[in-house]
């Protein structure tokens, strides 16, 4: 966290070559120490087999291209094993040929690689319905730190902290709920629910979503104060001007980004990592990291199609340049009613997926 803000102050006041230069360099040395790490690992695994992207797109690719097969009839064929499950059957069409009779060969290998297949297509529901909170999480080095540039940043004369290094705090926040978590309110859900864990990883997902809600709320509340603030002091068509409000208003919502991050990320890591075969593990990783790469994009997405149906005819847009005659608290709304949407489908989709998965456990 201190980096970050040294990094920053650098970048404010001296330069940003030096403050770019500072961590590329970093890297560069980073990089090379790990290359030299590898020499020390004790294991070295290598994998034989097909890629697991490659096995997985080959049976969507062959289950469409069989779309117009009868379907299989398990109870009368009797040639595949009996552990196929019965969700999302149109993915059993990998499993013909040509002519419509079930493959020869390593018939077994094939029904592996049709479960994959299934197990990666439960969780897009859940993927789906994340979107909302990586959106929402997308705002804290963007438009969060827009807001604190106009503020009144001033610890003590002649020294303000830059607007950037205000997201420190979702760190600190982290450090702090993290053993909270862990120490407190484990162990006393432990003893209501009987689970090792607490509560459930979906359960986990769903509160850091709820409280993404509120972080937002809260941002749209001090934005629409700081454009009151603005309005008072006549200072909406000075943009550079600062607010004569303090940046520690802020505050809140990024100890609640912080906190949202403890349940949701985390929680997100360790569904994907656990609700897929071995051999998919890295493919569960990749599913959870592209939430917040696709939520990221979706934000821009957004924010385009708004800056261009809010900003036509000579008016100011909801992200105007001179944030004072902007209107990022109704964007912040809209991002409440979007996380209310899909936290709403995600209860919904969990609840789903925990019938699903345990009428499958049950064979």
């Amino acid at each position: 966290m201190g980096t970050l803000w040294i990094l920053n102050y650098i970048q404010d006041n001296l330069s940003w070559v030096v403050g770019f230069g500072i961590p590329c360099a970093v890297m560069i040395i980073a990089l090379l120490v790990f290359i030299l790490g590898t020499w020390t690992y004790r294991f070295n695994v290598k994998g034989h087999g097909k890629s697991p992207f490659l096995r997985i797109g080959r049976v969507f690719v062959t289950a469409a291209g069989n779309r117009q097969a009868e379907t299989i009839q398990e109870e009368t064929s009797g040639t595949l094993p009996p552990q196929i499950s019965q969700q999302f059957n149109f993915l059993n069409k990998a499993l013909l040929a040509p002519d419509c009779s079930i493959k020869e060969g390593n018939v077994a290998g094939s029904v592996v690689e049709v479960e994959e297949a299934k197990a990666v297509l439960r969780l897009v529901p859940i993927w789906a319905t994340t979107l909302p909170f990586a959106i929402v999480f997308a705002q804290a080095p963007t438009f969060f730190t827009k807001q604190g540039f106009t503020l009144d940043r001033t610890i003590f004369p002649g020294f303000d902290i830059p607007a950037a290094s205000l997201q420190t705090l979702i760190a600190l926040a982290i450090v702090v709920i993290s053993p909270i978590y862990d120490r407190i309110f484990v162990p006393i859900a432990r003893a209501i629910t009987r689970q090792p864990s607490g509560i459930t990883k979906l359960q986990r997902i769903g509160i850091g979503i709820f409280i993404s809600i509120f972080n937002v709320i809260f941002a749209a509340l001090v934005e629409m104060k700081r454009l009151q603030t603005a309005q008072e002091f006549g200072l909406v068509d000075e943009p550079d001007a600062t607010i004569p409000m303090s940046m520690w208003w802020l505050i809140p919502q990024y100890l609640l980004l912080g906190a949202a991050e403890v349940f949701t990320m985390v929680g997100l890591q360790e569904f994907f990592y656990d609700q897929v075969p071995d051999e998919l593990r890295s493919m569960g990783l990749a599913l959870y990291l592209s939430i917040f790469g696709v939520g990221n994009f979706l934000s821009g997405f957004l924010i385009s199609v708004i800056e261009g149906v809010t900003g036509s005819d000579g008016h100011d847009s909801w992200f105007a340049d001179n944030l004072n005659k902007a209107h990022l608290d109704y964007f912040y709304w809209l991002l409440a009613a979007l996380s209310v949407i899909g936290f709403t489908l995600f209860i919904c989709f969990a609840k789903s997926y925990v019938y699903n998965h345990k009428r499958i456990s049950r064979g």
